[in-house]
């Protein structure tokens, strides 16, 4: 005779026998769709070995200096899409996917600003890239721009921050907001448990493409909803502090040109509470502008309507300064000076 608790118990068994079916399934559904969508990406550019792993890069145009362009928290190459092609006109610009990003592979060394910037110096010399040249970065890698000009100023020929990270910010950033960034980094085990079982796929949040971004939709569909990817995020993420500590002491460069490029203060990012917005974009303009410090030659641009993304905001505008500053280099003249007003374009 079957006892309500033998029932219960083969319910039981039952519901978790289908609840892992599901998640074998889910897995199976997620990689084979990764696997389909790489075949079919075709991602331009190189893959150069550095220290034994992948390492994506992307070169377009011709001159010098070239322009390389290093991506901000998560993101790969396709992220200057919007001013890669236009800056290639002017001369040879080269983007590429940070450890663990794209299709660069992602190595086992700590993910600090210092070792990524080694990496980087690794890429330059194994690429063949010709120095001097110009880096420009957004937002985090504004930290291993610094700890790039640290260690290797001779390759450089000026810096580009496109709102960059500064160094140790969260001790001056509203409490507030490092919660919230605490809860979002709290939650990425679990937001990467559900990428690898296909739930964000079967949801269709996977073959989501950026406006202005279809041209490179396989890609970027190819890259989405690749759980691996976590793996880099959460490795810069813990690194933070220590890539702080490593670059608070950065500079001056007495005779290196800096472009600093920053979000509209009045522009307020619509995933924080109003409140937090208000207080986190007087901190940050403070720091934008003190990052002038970095050189004597030094100027700084606030991109009027634009938020965080601004070569994404204003393309324009990205486009127009480096170019500027591309032509002044090849005068053997730059003429910014830290003493002169910022002004807003």
């Amino acid at each position: 005779m079957t006892t309500p608790k033998k029932v219960l118990a083969i319910a039981a068994v039952a519901v978790a026998s289908l609840a892992l079916v599901l998640l074998i399934a889910g897995t199976a559904y997620n990689e084979l769709s990764l696997r389909k969508l790489r075949s079919l990406a075709h991602a331009p550019g190189e893959i150069y070995k550095v220290d034994g792993y992948d390492v994506h890069l992307v070169c377009s145009g011709e001159g010098s200096p070239t322009v390389m362009l290093d991506t901000g928290l998560g993101d790969d190459f396709t992220t200057w899409l919007k001013v890669q092609p236009a800056l290639a006109k002017v001369t040879r610009v080269c983007s590429f996917d940070r450890s663990g990003f794209g299709t660069s592979a992602m190595t086992p060394r700590p993910h600090d600003a210092d070792t990524l910037a080694a990496q980087l110096h690794d890429l330059i010399r194994v690429a063949g890239i010709d120095t001097p040249f110009v880096l420009a970065g957004h937002s985090i890698s504004g930290l291993y721009l610094r700890a790039y000009a640290r260690h290797y100023r001779h390759d450089l020929a000026a810096l580009v921050f496109i709102d960059g990270a500064t160094p140790l910010q969260d001790d001056r950033v509203p409490r507030s907001l490092v919660a919230i960034q605490d809860n979002q980094r709290a939650e990425m085990p679990w937001q990467k448990l559900l990428m690898t079982i296909g739930w964000y796929r079967i949801q269709g949040i996977c073959s989501t493409v950026p406006a202005g971004f279809e041209a490179y939709a396989a890609v970027i569909q190819a890259d989405n909803c690749d759980p691996t990817q976590f793996d880099a995020l959460e490795a810069e993420l813990d690194a933070l502090r220590q890539s702080g500590d490593e670059t608070r002491w950065v500079g001056p460069f007495p005779d290196l040109p800096v472009l600093i490029l920053s979000r509209d203060p009045a522009s307020m990012p619509s995933n924080w509470p109003p409140e937090v917005a208000r207080a986190n974009a007087v901190v940050w303009n403070q720091m934008q502008e003190e990052s002038k410090a970095l050189s004597p030659i030094s100027r700084r641009v606030i991109a009027r309507g634009s938020d965080h993304y601004i070569h994404v905001d204003r393309p324009e505008l990205v486009i127009r300064e480096v170019t500027a500053l591309v032509e002044s280099l090849r005068r053997g003249k730059v003429a910014y000076s830290q003493a002169e007003p910022t002004v807003v374009e």
